[in-house]
């Protein structure tokens, strides 16, 4: 039995994946609510939220992806950064996979990768549980209605968390797979109920086809003056740095919060809904995150509630400190309805220093910015990948290493040409920790952070006075109003300033050594940049 709304011609039994039980194409949030607590996959909260928990894994498992390895493919993959299979082993699990799906229902969603219809890829979905039917639709962008009379999908996603992979016959590491093939147009996910795989693996199919078109594709924030689309910024960041909760900014537009293009046209947001982390979330410090955790239809994931209200805990990490919610970008008020904006007039690349070293704020040249971009510095925070407990320092190059199957230096020599065809500033902003390191220290101030920002984003930063870093040689404000002054010297903030020489010296060896990879590919000038 089907149901729903679908393209008579582009059935799953039109791509060979038959036998299956009861299909629902496209139902809408009210009837996959419906379903996904009759299916007993979760709770309805406050609202007429949906409150679910992932199992095992409650973080993303990087290194349970593959590429299948084809020719089209063989000389554009990192093979490095990840890990192959072969087309024989992706045709058995596939196979496999489909064996295991027989007889069960399936719930699809027909969507869209990308704001900009002349960049966007259609995607469709196909979820073994209902709630992340529900995910999904609210992470992707929809068509019209109508539109879907006429849908055929470019790519299609499978993800069957109740099937777990073969690594002795499906070339894989673990029980758990995420499988990309791009000649077959076919992404296989199998052994985890962590939603944000399904997300992930488009941002990744991206990833690899847009630069092709000379278009830059990043795991950023964005958001625009109000009013104001050409006065853009983009945040790069790793999750937990802050892309969210920063560019959640009620003076401007918040464009999306995590995965974006920057065309020949500006920006475009890949998504139609936001994910961001609620852990210690508050009404007072992010009330539009804050106010979508009731919302009708938002997707409450890995979080302790109360059983008797169904009041949430924002504090209580017992299943993960990766606790976060879903929903649709329609419930922020300031959000941009287009999902476009114009080129970004500033770049903001967010490191959460674990090392107590990096200024909040400082501004790079050019060559600078592609420096810090290939490096990629911050910690890794607790949750965000399985086994991580708490701030691990790490160097994930483009901000988002598990995503990007090209090598980096073609992400940078892309970020490079558009920063200077369109004379973006730069700026370096630590959201981690100052006064000492992780365990000494304590984590940077929010609203100093809000109000440099706030000063690079108007332009009045750039009045100010800036001196030269001895370590790392990018320009560092002296003095920035609403902004205590010792905080923008972090060796001020030390109580042993030769302690923190020494561990800022180490700080830039460890830099040094992850550079060395990237030195072969890179122009002379951003060798030169590397360290003041």
């Amino acid at each position: 039995m089907t149901s729903g709304r679908v393209n008579p011609k582009f059935r799953l039994e039109d791509q060979g994946i038959e036998g299956l039980g009861n299909v629902h194409y496209n139902l809408v949030e009210p009837a996959l609510i419906e379903a996904a607590l009759l299916r007993g996959e979760g709770s309805l909260g406050q609202g007429g939220t949906l409150l679910v928990t992932t199992g095992k894994f409650t973080g993303r498992s990087p290194k349970d992806k593959h590429v299948v390895r084809t020719d089209s493919v063989a000389e554009h993959i990192w093979w490095d950064n990840n890990a192959e299979m072969t087309p024989d082993a992706f045709d058995a699990l596939y196979r496999d996979m489909l064996a295991h799906m027989k007889g069960r229902d399936y719930f699809v969603q027909d969507l869209i990768g990308g704001a900009d219809p002349a960049h966007a890829i259609n995607v469709r979905m196909v979820t073994e549980l209902a709630w992340h039917n529900l995910f999904i639709r609210h992470l992707l962008r929809r068509p019209e209605r109508d539109a879907l009379d006429s849908f055929t999908a470019d790519f299609t996603v499978i993800n069957c968390p109740s099937f777990s992979a073969d690594p002795a016959k499906h070339g894989c590491r673990s029980e758990t797979v995420i499988a990309m093939n791009f000649d077959r147009k076919l992404i296989l996910i199998g052994g985890t109920q962590y939603a944000g795989e399904n997300k992930k693996s488009v941002f990744t199919l991206l990833n690899y086809l847009l630069p092709e078109k000379g278009i830059m594709p990043m795991h950023c924030s964005a958001n625009h003056a109000i009013g104001n689309p050409v006065d853009s910024a983009v945040f790069f960041g790793l999750s937990g740095t802050g892309k969210t909760t920063l560019s959640n900014d009620p003076g401007r537009i918040l464009v999306g919060d995590d995965e974006h293009g920057w065309s020949d046209r500006g920006l475009f947001n890949f998504e139609g809904g936001c994910y961001p982390k609620t852990i210690a979330l508050s009404a007072e410090a992010e009330p539009e995150i804050h106010a979508a955790t009731t919302r009708f239809g938002t997707v409450i994931e890995n979080m302790i509630f109360d059983p008797e209200t169904f009041d949430l805990d924002f504090n209580d990490t017992s299943l993960t400190a990766n606790m976060r919610c879903a929903y649709a970008m329609d419930a922020i008020p300031n959000a941009s309805p287009t999902g476009l904006a114009g080129h970004p007039k500033n770049i903001v690349m967010l490191t959460c220093d674990a090392f107590g070293v990096m200024p909040p704020i400082s501004r790079l040249t050019p060559a600078q910015a592609m420096y810090h971009f290939l490096s990629g510095f911050t910690a890794k925070v607790a949750g965000t990948e399985r086994g991580v407990t708490k701030p691990e320092p790490t160097f994930s190059t483009c901000f988002g290493a598990p995503f990007m199957p090209r090598r980096p230096e073609v992400y940078g020599n892309l970020l490079r040409e558009k920063i200077a065809q369109h004379g973006a500033t730069c700026w370096l902003v630590n959201t981690g920790w100052t006064g000492g390191a992780y365990g000494t220290g304590s984590r940077m101030p929010i609203k100093a952070t809000r109000a440099l920002l706030t000063a690079a984003l108007d332009g009045s930063l750039a009045e100010v006075e800036f001196r030269k870093d001895p370590y790392f040689g990018f320009e560092v404000p002296v003095a920035v109003p609403g902004v205590a002054e010792v905080l923008l010297d972090p060796r001020r903030t030390w109580d042993d300033p030769a302690s923190y020489d020494r561990q800022a010296a180490r700080l830039v060896e460890m830099f040094a050594n992850n550079f060395e990879q990237y030195v072969p590919y890179i122009d002379d000038d951003v060798k030169a940049a590397a360290i003041g």
